[in-house]
């Protein structure tokens, strides 16, 4: 698998590509956003990792201009911390944030999250839930309209979140088992990166995203997954939308 790593920081790119091509990956190198996007669009990769802060073209820019092209998985690694950097990469379309310094065993976990894919099955249901119709075999997401069909993007964690939550209809699915099947058991306690993918999803998919019906947060425990809403309120449910 080949991983296009973008960051000015010459120390960063020399350990990260030391740790990957020992894990087998096929690294290439940018060390600004205008190469970044040249690279890509040079060479494929089924990954890019960027930074934020880098010359020429930011991190913002460089995500603004693959996704104008292609749905390529993007990990932002970045030593910014604060929750509205996260919220813009992720607006943006990145479908991952890792903040430095990072361990290198979370650093894989996400990798190998965001490269995972599922071999569908063609007698998977089509879920839907008012304008929202989700293919669990095609992994798509769409939304009725009065021009018909649009296509809901999701990213592969967003998308990771919904299945479990869309396999189970009406139950509680606790915050812990949404962690472990979307990044691993050694991230159960990493709760703030799951509350920030239920508000992208909400945005995503909910008519009122701040008063959502189908997506609920159960106070202290999980999120359930509501599909008939308008007919029959969940007991105990709440539209917090954290």
């Amino acid at each position: 698998m080949r991983i296009l790593i973008a960051d000015d920081d010459q120390q960063i790119l020399r350990a990260l590509r030391i740790l990957l091509t020992a894990r087998g990956y096929e690294v290439s190198i940018a060390r600004n956003g205008a190469e970044a996007l040249s690279q890509a669009v040079e060479h494929h990769p089924d990954l890019v990792m960027l930074d934020l802060g880098m010359p020429e073209l930011n991190g913002i820019e460089v995500i603004e201009g693959l996704r104008g092209w292609t749905s390529v998985p993007i990990l932002v690694v970045s030593g910014r911390t604060d929750s509205g950097d996260k919220v813009d990469a992720l607006d943006a379309g990145a479908d991952d944030y890792v903040t430095k310094p990072f361990a290198a065993d979370e650093l894989l976990a996400r990798i190998r999250a965001l490269t995972r894919r599922q071999t569908p099955s063609a007698d998977e249901p089509v879920v839907t839930f008012g304008d929202i119709a989700v293919d669990l075999a095609a992994h798509q997401v769409t939304r009725r309209t009065a021009d018909g069909d649009e296509s809901v993007r999701l990213t592969p964690t967003e998308w990771a979140i919904l299945e479990v939550l869309v396999r189970n209809p009406r139950r509680l699915v606790t915050r812990q088992a949404l962690l472990t099947q979307v990044w691993g058991p050694q991230y159960t306690s990493d709760t703030g990166y799951l509350r920030l993918y239920l508000a992208q999803l909400r945005k995503k998919l909910e008519p009122e995203p701040s008063h959502p019906r189908y997506l609920l947060t159960e106070p202290g425990m999980g999120y359930r997954f509501s599909p008939d809403a308008e007919l029959d309120a969940t007991p105990g449910a709440t539209p917090d939308p954290v």
